[in-house]
């Protein structure tokens, strides 16, 4: 029988977990199924692991330690899209398989960053007087799944969206976006600047002061993908010299709080990262976690592996 763990601090919805369950109990399967939910201390995960052979997380902490832990572990399913919270060459030095659910939230962010932007432009219904989306300038920074989900409902809203990609640029080109040729462009032409790329390799720190000075004096920035790919003096010091800047963030920066203090009305971070937090984001990737699970032990099936050789 093959065990396979799902440790979610955050857990799954009820209906989520109907739907895993039922994935995993086919006639015929040979899989035993354990939850570790709301767990408080790490011993607990570190314990649960040793003899799991395939393992579900959302952004539960997968590192070396844990993975000493699991000798029997083949599989590791990151109920989501970005999996920095897997140490991805300790995995693949053991031979441990990642994946991830890409597209599966997608939705759920693009609606989330849309709202960012709303509570921006309406000044974080404060009662003073605000704007609308209509007709305003959006600027993706990045062209992957909750991308093009925000494309599409920006659209729907009368708004002009532009791209700077760099991996994506037919693709943008042929929903009839227009591509800018760089990163600075981008920043320049924009009312509001979303941006939704992961933080590996040159994302980290690409929202750095150099690309920012090019943000229009009354810019919104909005940040659904990961805090390692802002800057966060360089956009503090942008925001000083631009008092008319907000940045609206899904991720609370590591100095929320001199945010906070120094752009009282010009900031606001969710408490908790919440772009995945819906029941319908929730079912598609834990669904689509355990699908993938079993394709890989009945169908050796890798098809979404993000450590390969």
């Amino acid at each position: 029988m093959k065990k396979v763990l799902i440790a979610t601090e955050k857990p799954f919805a009820p209906v989520a977990v109907k739907k895993i369950q039922k994935v995993f109990s086919q006639p015929g399967d040979d899989f035993g199924l354990e939850w570790l939910e709301n767990y408080t201390q790490r011993e607990v995960f570190l314990n649960a692991v040793t003899d799991a052979h395939a393992l579900i997380v959302r952004s539960d902490i997968v590192d070396a330690n844990l993975l000493d832990q699991a000798s029997e572990l083949k599989i590791i399913v990151r109920a989501g899209a970005g999996y920095d919270n897997i140490d991805i060459d300790a995995a693949t030095a053991r031979k441990v398989v990642v994946m991830n659910t890409p597209g599966q939230n997608s939705n759920a962010v693009a609606e989330l960053t849309i709202g960012l932007a709303i509570l921006g432009i309406r000044e974080m219904f404060s009662g003073k007087s605000g704007g609308e989306l209509f007709g305003r300038t959006l600027g993706l920074h990045g062209f992957g799944y909750v991308a093009r989900n925000v494309f599409r409902i920006a659209q729907a809203l009368g708004m002009k969206v532009i791209v700077f990609t760099r991996y994506s640029k037919g693709a943008a080109a042929a929903t009839g976006l227009k591509v800018t040729k760089t990163l600075e462009q981008l920043y320049e032409r924009s009312d509001i600047v979303s941006i939704h790329v992961p933080a590996r390799g040159e994302h980290i720190g690409s929202a750095s002061y150099d690309i920012l000075k090019h943000l229009k004096d009354d810019a919104i920035l909005i940040n659904t993908s990961r805090k390692e790919v802002v800057n966060e003096p360089d956009l503090i010091r942008i925001m000083e010299e631009k008092p008319r800047i907000k940045y609206m963030s899904d991720i609370k920066p590591d100095t929320a709080d001199l945010f906070t203090q120094r752009f009282s009305g010009r900031c606001f971070f969710t408490p908790k990262k919440a772009g995945a937090q819906t029941a319908e984001a929730n079912l598609r990737a834990g669904v689509a976690a355990a699908k993938q699970i079993v394709a890989f032990f009945k169908k050796g099936d890798v098809t979404w592996q993000v450590n390969k050789p």
